[in-house]
């Protein structure tokens, strides 16, 4: 088993996923001038919308940065990169829009990207000063199961009580963190928390909640829900993208089978519920007309998550096979179908990635998560470089 993704594949693929990862480059180049010391979100009418380093999405455009880095050698992207980590070091100092548990995605791909890369001690501080702000978002409850709370103070009525499965894709700060430290706390509230989205966010037929509430001082378990996805009932194709890939990473740091075993269970469901292009709808229950968005950006998180699961996957495992194709086909068509290869005006990478459809905000648009997991995709694929979930090599 290959331990940093799929290698399997023929030279006239690599060339075309050499192809894309060189239009990328053009492209963050371009968008390095124009972004400046801001940072991308979600876009409209094709203009990313920036921010000072203030919201979830922000440790993307740093991944980004670093991934072209690592390809190019380029000391543009290194040195825009490590202003981006200087930023999140000072947002971590100021406590800056950090109440929530998305301190991963923020700092697993910058200050951790930076010290697997080049090995900064300073860089490997602050990764771990996020990690221990991160388990300041655990709440203890009564029958001693605990949570990670996922938004919002801990004495707010409204969110006390609530995990949600984008979370799975934190846990690898906290992982990452005991093996550097040695604490067991890290791992073991990781580790308890993809087990309660194992339990109850993921359903017996292999679909997910977007959400799930416990009675917050009891732990006792209230019911899913969702925030983004169309109904309670249904599922969010982000959300269900999320489990494939989380649970992946989750095996990778625990070795705990039921965990691989959902990412493959979740990977199936995804799969089998694409349309005829094989990129999704945003919801695999919204009803399907002309005018029903898609989420590149779901399908490019289960490119990357598939090449993730294959990894731990031997030979002779009858899933492998059928995952190594429907990756193909997944990234065939988003190349062929969503990527803006060759538009050398486009600011995104994929076209039609969708944020919140029922809230109206960019339905139909870049997102700059989508951006980073079809790059991290390319990368994989091409290089066998695998993002910075993980440290290198290592199991």
């Amino acid at each position: 088993m290959s331990t940093e993704g799929v290698q399997t594949i023929d030279i006239q693929l690599n060339q075309r996923y050499t192809q894309a990862i060189e239009d990328i480059l053009a492209k963050t180049l371009m968008n390095m001038d124009k972004f400046g010391a801001q940072f991308p979100h979600i876009s409209l009418d094709g203009k990313y919308q920036l921010n000072d380093n203030d919201d979830w999405t922000n440790g993307f455009w740093s991944g980004i940065l670093w991934l072209c880095y690592e390809y190019s050698q380029d000391e543009r992207y290194r040195q825009a990169a490590e202003a981006t980590v200087a930023s999140f070091r000072e947002r971590l100092q100021q406590k800056k829009v950090l109440d929530h548990h998305d301190i991963g995605f923020l700092y697993s791909l910058s200050a951790k990207a930076q010290w697997i890369i080049t090995g900064d001690e300073q860089s490997r501080e602050l990764a771990l000063a996020a990690a221990d702000h991160l388990l300041t978002r655990w709440r203890n409850t009564s029958d001693g199961s605990g949570y990670i709370q996922a938004w919002g103070a801990q004495n707010n009525e409204q969110e006390a009580g609530r995990i949600i499965i984008d979370c799975l894709l934190n846990l690898p700060l906290l992982y990452w963190a005991s093996e550097q430290t040695g604490d067991p706390k890290y791992r073991d509230i990781a580790e308890n928390q993809a087990e309660k989205t194992r339990r109850y966010i993921v359903r017996g037929d292999d679909s997910s909640y977007h959400t799930f509430f416990f009675n917050p001082e009891t732990g006792v378990p209230i019911g899913g829900a969702t925030h983004q996805g169309y109904s309670n009932g249904s599922t969010w194709t982000r959300g269900q993208a999320w489990g494939v890939y989380g649970f992946a990473l989750s095996y990778r740091y625990t070795g705990n089978a039921a965990f691989l075993d959902t990412a493959k269970r979740m990977a199936r469901y995804f799969l089998a519920h694409l349309p005829e292009d094989s990129v999704a709808y945003w919801d695999f229950n919204a009803p399907v007309t002309a005018s029903t968005y898609r989420d590149s950006s779901a399908s490019a998180i289960v490119a990357a998550g598939l090449a993730e699961l294959i990894s731990h996957l031997e030979d002779a495992d009858p899933d492998r096979l059928y995952f190594e194709k429907m990756l193909a086909t997944s990234m065939d068509s988003l190349m062929n179908r969503y990527a803006t290869i060759g538009d050398d005006t486009a600011e995104g990478l994929l076209k039609h990635g969708s944020y919140y459809v029922h809230g109206g905000l960019s339905p139909d648009d870049y997102m700059i998560w989508g951006d980073y997991y079809y790059l991290e995709a390319l990368m994989r694929l091409a290089r066998g470089i695998p993002g910075y979930w993980y440290e290198r090599n290592t199991k």
